[in-house]
């Protein structure tokens, strides 16, 4: 812990530049992060008194980006996921008021009462009831928790399906790791406390994946065939040592009135799932489903029956993406990437909604792509679909190219471009 004036000082003298370079990869951005911790601190000041004179940490918690397992981690699938260098940050003082007070971005200030963090309905889909459920989950495992006052900014864009929620879970429990436990709450226990946090708290039902890309960090294959106890490995790989960039594409459609076409596909997946006795997708073999698809097309419909098909490949997908990329076999990971957004195009029919044809900007997003990508480039559909964004890996050489063509069709800033950061949630200083 340091004082916010000390602190501040160091950042416009440089002097944590080489820990920004590892932190965010770009040096071309170290000028931004530089910028932005700094006003950070400065309003982190303004909202709590004491200018310059408060000893504080910071942390950091990142984005994710879906690499594989495009809708399977909810079925106790594989998945490979990867951190990116986009995250949000708190400005953290401890306190030994039993009290959380925390400023996100413009919102105005939460206040919590650590004597009462029972779920309240009344405060589901809000930012209050994120930090209530990470806090209520890490006392429920045993671990200590405590007050604390924090100002938090992001940059991970929202509705962009690279989990701006998740980081923010994340970095609660961070928060309370470092302040209150000696960093000893593990990445994969803070994950599944982020997770409830959002299914029981918020109200909004989802599966592990993006909390655990959050909080583990690099890229990571993770295995839900038991989400209470998932198989986290990380493998570690250098995406832009291959001279290629990550880029993500929001095309600008609305979310609204798509909650019913995100929850058909679990619910398609399970009504496969249950013509072979079982629960989920992830339990019934691959040789099984095949061999039993007319009862699938029978009970549940052929468009259950095309998306247990779409699990069921794109599992195996994920091996081999994971294998691939343990051989530095690139060209194959690719073209296993593009097998996986092919799938989800035609069998898991995400890309866009049968309610309104008429717009398909995701499906305009991977149309476009293809017409100007070389043959040793690839897109998918990215994320949740429907109307969100969609993935590229993409040639250095090609990057501006790209970005300009996908910022003309869908607005200035559409495109991202992203580096995959080797850290998950984290303490910063």
């Amino acid at each position: 812990m340091k004082a916010t004036s000390i602190l501040k000082e160091e950042f416009q003298n440089k002097e944590h530049d080489n820990l920004l370079l590892d932190i965010y990869v770009d040096d071309a951005l170290l000028s931004y992060q530089r910028g932005r911790y700094i006003a950070a601190i400065e309003t982190y000041e303004e909202l709590f008194g004491k200018e310059g004179q408060d000893a504080v940490s910071i942390f950091s918690a990142p984005g994710r980006s879906e690499i594989g397992g495009n809708h399977t981690d909810h079925q106790h699938g594989e998945v490979l996921a990867a951190s990116i260098n986009l995250d949000a940050i708190a400005i953290v003082k401890r306190t030994e008021e039993n009290t959380v007070k925390v400023v996100s971005g413009n919102s105005g200030m939460i206040t919590i009462s650590l004597n009462n963090l029972a779920a309240d309905p009344a405060e589901e889909g809000t930012t209050r009831s994120l930090i209530k459920g990470v806090i209520a989950g890490i006392q429920k495992r045993g671990f200590e928790i405590g007050g604390f006052q924090a100002y938090i900014t992001s940059d991970v864009l929202i509705g962009a399906g690279l989990s701006s929620s998740a980081a923010f879970e994340t970095l609660i429990g961070i928060i309370e790791s470092g302040l209150y436990n000696d960093m000893k709450i593990t990445p994969i226990d803070i994950a599944i406390i982020g997770q409830e946090a959002e299914n029981v708290y918020f109200g909004k039902p989802c599966g592990l994946m993006d909390q655990m890309a959050s909080s583990v960090g690099n890229l990571v294959h993770i295995d839900f065939a038991d989400p209470a106890d998932p198989v986290v490995e990380k493998v570690s790989y250098d995406l832009s040592g291959q001279g290629y960039s990550l880029c993500i594409v929001d095309t600008k459609g609305s979310h609204a009135d798509l909650t019913a076409d995100y929850a058909a596909i679990p619910v398609e997946m399970k009504a496969a799932a249950a013509c072979f006795g079982k629960d989920f997708m992830g339990q019934v073999p691959r040789s099984e489903l095949l061999a039993g698809l007319s009862k699938v097309r029978e009970a549940a419909g052929d468009r259950a029956a095309l998306r247990a098909i779409h699990f069921v490949e794109e599992n195996e997908r994920v091996k081999k993406e994971v294998s691939a990329l343990k051989d530095g076999d690139f060209s194959t990971f690719l073209k296993t990437v593009k097998a996986s957004g092919d799938s989800s195009f035609k069998f898991l029919q995400n890309v866009y909604t049968n309610s309104d044809v008429a717009h398909q900007n995701v499906s305009v997003a991977l149309a476009a792509s293809e017409a100007i990508l070389d043959d040793a480039e690839v897109c998918r559909v990215h994320g949740g679909g429907f109307a969100g964004t969609i993935q590229a890996f993409v040639k250095d050489e090609h990057v501006t190219g790209y970005k300009n063509y996908m910022d003309l069709i869908f607005g200035d800033g559409s495109c991202s471009v992203l580096k995959i950061r080797k850290y998950g949630g984290m303490q910063v200083l």
